[in-house]
């Protein structure tokens, strides 16, 4: 399993340490096999241009998944940030070779967490894992464009969020990784 994540946001320091083990964790309970997951935190603005672009739809949102296996999503959204693909990896196929597999990148924004914990009472390092948890799920095939689709992903999202939040203290995701010597 290959797992990069990106920081191009300073609206909280993140620790990127912890964050990789909640992810690998959600990756096992998933019973992802294969993954190869670039999960890139972003302010506002740069989410707004990709909310805009790629979706169509007006101003920021909370995240957004793209799913690699189709070469050209990939590509094009890559050629809009001006960057490498998050992996790392420039030549190699977006396609899952076979079994349980996801490639693609799951876009967060901290300024829109922020802003929804203070909505929903929750803390934005929750709701950034829900985001994560909820890009996850975008890129194993589940779909919220329906409204009973939308409550069986909800319902498959707080449930993971749940086991994530009892295996990991969330709060710690703002603080720096101490290297003890």
């Amino acid at each position: 399993m290959s797992v990069a994540i990106t920081n191009l946001q300073r609206t909280r320091r993140i620790n990127r340490r912890l964050l990789m083990q909640i992810v690998n964790a959600l990756l096992v309970e998933l019973k992802v096999e294969k993954a190869e997951i670039g999960i890139c935190l972003v302010e506002a603005l740069e989410m707004t241009r990709l909310n805009e672009t790629f979706l169509r739809h007006a101003g920021s949102t909370d995240v957004i998944a793209f799913d690699y296996r189709d070469q050209t999503a990939g590509a094009d959204v890559r050629r809009l940030l001006n960057q490498t693909p998050a992996l790392g990896r420039q030549n190699e196929s977006p396609y899952v070779a076979s079994g349980n597999g996801i490639h693609g990148e799951i876009f967060i924004c901290l300024d829109e967490a922020v802003l929804q914990s203070r909505k929903f009472g929750t803390s934005w390092q929750s709701e950034v894992v829900r985001y994560i948890v909820h890009g996850s799920l975008h890129l194993l095939g589940f779909d919220d464009s329906s409204a009973v689709a939308r409550r069986k992903m909800k319902r498959e999202e707080n449930r993971l969020l749940g086991g994530l939040c009892r295996r990991f203290t969330l709060a710690q995701l703002s603080r720096t990784a101490r290297i003890f010597a």
